[in-house]
């Protein structure tokens, strides 16, 4: 499952990488048009570069639940016993949890919703974006999942700070 989680990961931070690049094209189109003759102005661009930001921080958030640096924020000492070391990181992930949940539920209804409609410049299919909140959520969960696992056995090992 590790070497799944893994391999997932990876593909978040290529898909990460390819749409920062893709980015780049309409907005630099746009700069060009809106200040130059040198290209006309495209009403599609500003479409297509929202969509890209709309995945690149859905996917950016999905890492860093991975990473251990998105929603948590570790303002407590480690000079607690690991009993309650692992309480407290037990407790911030599940809050993230109940986001991730959050997210999942109504992000389905959301994406139900953008099933059966189109994006009005573009003609997309308005699920393009709104799919980006169950997955998150979901993808919140499987890290969420990973993160639970290895506190416990951080907790079992008996070290007093750990990776979750």
């Amino acid at each position: 499952m590790r070497r799944l989680l893994d391999g997932y990961y990876r593909l978040l931070k290529i898909l990460l990488t390819v749409l920062m690049g893709v980015l780049i094209v309409p907005v630099a189109m746009q700069i060009l048009s809106r200040y130059t003759g040198i290209i006309p102005r495209f009403i599609w661009t500003e479409e297509i570069a929202r969509f890209c930001f709309v995945w690149i921080i859905m996917i950016g958030a999905m890492i860093a639940v991975r990473d251990g640096t998105h929603f948590d924020v570790d303002v407590l000492p480690h000079s607690f016993s690991p009993r309650i070391e692992l309480f407290m990181r037990l407790l911030s992930l599940l809050a993230i949890l109940a986001v991730a949940l959050t997210f999942l539920r109504y992000g389905y209804d959301f994406a139900i919703l953008g099933s059966r409609q189109r994006s009005e410049i573009a003609g997309l299919p308005m699920l393009s974006i709104y799919i980006a909140w169950p997955i998150a959520g979901m993808t919140w969960l499987l890290f969420i999942g990973e993160r639970v696992w290895d506190s416990i056995a951080v907790y079992r090992r008996g070290e007093t700070h750990g990776s979750g």
